[in-house]
């Protein structure tokens, strides 16, 4: 392939042709997809992780994998700063008409949607569901019922129905959705009449934590599919074929780079490799790519992918080098103030505390009862690494 193209897809979920390992959590999500269709019964997964560790990508994989083998309807719907129960199911019903288009099926669910169907002719999509205020409220109600005539009219084409809610910052904090939550299961849980929906939450455990802290009976409801960091063999491997697509065989050097300083996250191994890419003049990934792209993927990482205030918060040069010093060995994930005060020089030492305060108030690090007084841990692993990019990038500028 040309190098113009790369096999890496920083900052977006990765297509299914890149997805990697998961093995596990992909049958867990399909065994339950399929067990809707065949029983017509509601099934209910929270896939769960860290930022950047894939969770959206997974989802979408598990989703085309359930269209083809288990003739499922995926509908996909990311709700980012939706708050409310309208437009969260707005969001649904546009997605599942778009999700129409092009398809056998595709009048049927015009028909079904009815006068809400609106022509618009912008981008090449011709159609948006555009219910009115009042009726979206009696959507909300009627969720079920809807849902489950919708698939009376499909099942000649489908036998379920799997329903993805990503990105559910919003909603996780509303009572008025974790009680709908609830109710919904229990409503399609009582109802003699069958409904083939498997339904997906996905995001931080914190966000199901919420919902389960507003509406406790949630706890029971959604099997928890919590997706682990890339093993070491699945971080090498997701290296090694992504650059096979592109002709570029990888040395076993920079492929211990690499793991070392993904850390197991696929958001930031898409950073790296697209840098390291970028960085090859031979065809051929080396030690030096590896360095290289680790350099420049850092202070784009940390741009990217930290909060605003997490980033403006270690701008301070002495914040940096503290931190550069917290992320480098014999230090991890975990480590104590009076291990670290010990490397740390006297103008270093005067802003320690304030940066340790700084930090917990951000929820970069947490006090970590297993280690003792004085002990703490990183709140998740991509602040951790990405701290360790910064580092690497700082250490490689000083060798130059």
């Amino acid at each position: 392939m040309p190098k113009e193209y790369s096999p890496f897809t920083p900052g977006v979920p990765v297509s299914a042709e890149f997805f990697q390992g998961r093995s596990r959590e992909v049958a867990r999500l399909r065994h339950l997809a399929a067990a809707a269709a065949a029983r017509g019964r509601v099934q209910t997964a929270f896939l769960a992780g860290e930022r950047g560790i894939g969770k959206s990508s997974l989802a979408a994989f598990v989703r085309l994998a359930a269209e083809r083998d288990h003739r499922v309807l995926g509908v996909h719907t990311f709700l980012g700063g939706v708050s409310t129960l309208e437009e969260m199911a707005r969001r649904v019903f546009d997605r599942l008409l778009k999700e129409s288009i092009g398809k056998t099926w595709q009048s049927k669910v015009r028909e079904f949607f009815g006068q809400h169907v609106r022509q618009v002719g912008l981008f090449g999509i011709n159609v948006e569901f555009g219910a009115p205020e009042t009726d979206l409220r009696r959507m909300v109600h009627d969720f079920a019922p809807a849902l489950r005539n919708l698939m009376a009219r499909l099942q000649e084409e489908q036998a379920g129905l799997l329903l993805v809610f990503d990105d559910i910052n919003g909603l996780a904090v509303s009572v008025e959705f974790a009680n709908w939550l609830k109710s919904l299961v229990d409503e399609i849980g009582t109802t003699p009449e069958p409904l083939p929906l498997c339904l997906v939450l996905v995001g931080l455990e914190e966000r199901r934590q919420s919902l389960v802290s507003l509406q406790p009976s949630l706890a029971r409801v959604f099997e928890i599919i919590e997706i682990q960091t890339w093993t070491d063999a699945e971080t090498r491997g997701f290296f090694q074929d992504s650059f096979a697509k592109v002709a570029a065989p990888v040395d076993e050097r920079a492929l211990d780079i690499f793991s070392k300083f993904a850390g197991g996250l696929p958001v930031l191994a898409h950073e790296i490799g697209d840098a390291a890419l970028k960085r090859d003049s031979d065809g051929r990934i080396d030690e030096s790519d590896a360095l290289n792209g680790v350099a420049d993927a850092a202070e784009i990482v940390g741009r990217k992918l930290l909060e605003p205030r997490v980033f403006q918060a270690i701008r301070s040069a002495r914040y940096r080098k503290i931190l550069r010093r917290v992320v480098t060995p014999p230090f991890d994930l975990r480590f104590r103030r009076a291990d670290l005060i010990r490397g740390l020089a006297a103008d270093e030492r005067k802003v320690l505390d304030n940066f340790l305060s700084r930090m917990k108030g951000l929820d970069v690090i947490r006090p970590d009862p297993d280690g003792g007084p004085g002990a703490y841990r990183f709140g998740n692993h991509l602040h951790y690494l990405s701290f360790r990019l910064e580092a690497e990038r700082a250490r490689k500028t000083r060798d130059v």
